[in-house]
């Protein structure tokens, strides 16, 4: 092991959490969390980390929360995108945000499912019209023989829709994640965090558990 990273450490010593501090439904919580986030000015403080798992293989990558409402988290992508796959294979998914300025970690898991397409027309409206064209030109996840393919069909593109509204592609569009699972980690002292956990009971409601660091 390299020594230098051995010695790369940083103790939390902002503030604890108690169960006294969480509100009774972990999405309020949630809010209240990235409210903290937006004030505090960081960057990309919608970005979460979406894990799948396909044949017991997982695998993560960095997406951007663009909606939350009372049923759960949303993000939009291309549904025929690895991820994609592995979502239709396999709904069970997590997701994780973390702000180290806050010293602050989420966990969240549940199932997925595709939003509307009135929700995906909405979001796909209001995206800068360079992303938009872009969602048309990426066959993501597919191998390219080089940058110049992406740029070409940029080109193409920007004439073929040149003088009007870009149409939403119908292999893009949002998905939602619907939580049964939310933990909520607080950096502490000497990794004694604080980590309280909502887990959703058979009747809907939720139950909060504390857990050991």
């Amino acid at each position: 092991m390299d020594h230098n990273i051995a010695k790369i450490r940083h103790d939390y010593n902002l503030k604890g959490l108690h169960e006294t501090d969480l509100a009774p439904d972990p999405l309020k919580q949630f809010k209240l969390w990235f409210s903290d986030v937006l004030n505090a000015g960081i960057s990309e403080a919608n970005a979460m980390l979406l894990s799948t798992v396909l044949n017991g293989r997982p695998s993560g990558r960095i997406v951007l929360l663009k909606d939350l409402n009372e049923t759960g988290f949303s993000f939009f992508t291309n549904y025929q995108s690895k991820k994609g796959e592995e979502i239709g294979a396999n709904p069970q998914v997590a997701l994780t945000f973390f702000w180290k300025e806050l010293e602050r970690q989420v966990r969240i898991e549940g199932s997925i499912q595709k939003t509307t397409a009135a929700e995906s027309d909405e979001y796909f409206a209001v995206r800068p019209r360079g992303s938009q064209i872009g969602a048309w030109v990426s066959d993501q996840s597919e191998v390219i023989t080089g940058r110049d393919i992406l740029e070409a069909k940029t080109r193409e593109l920007n004439e073929r829709f040149e003088g009007q509204t870009v149409p939403r592609p119908p292999h893009w569009g949002g998905y939602r994640v619907i939580p049964d699972y939310i933990e909520f980690w607080q950096g502490r002292p000497s990794r004694l965090h604080d980590r309280l956990a909502y887990l959703k009971t058979a009747d809907s409601s939720w139950k909060i558990e504390r857990l050991s660091p």
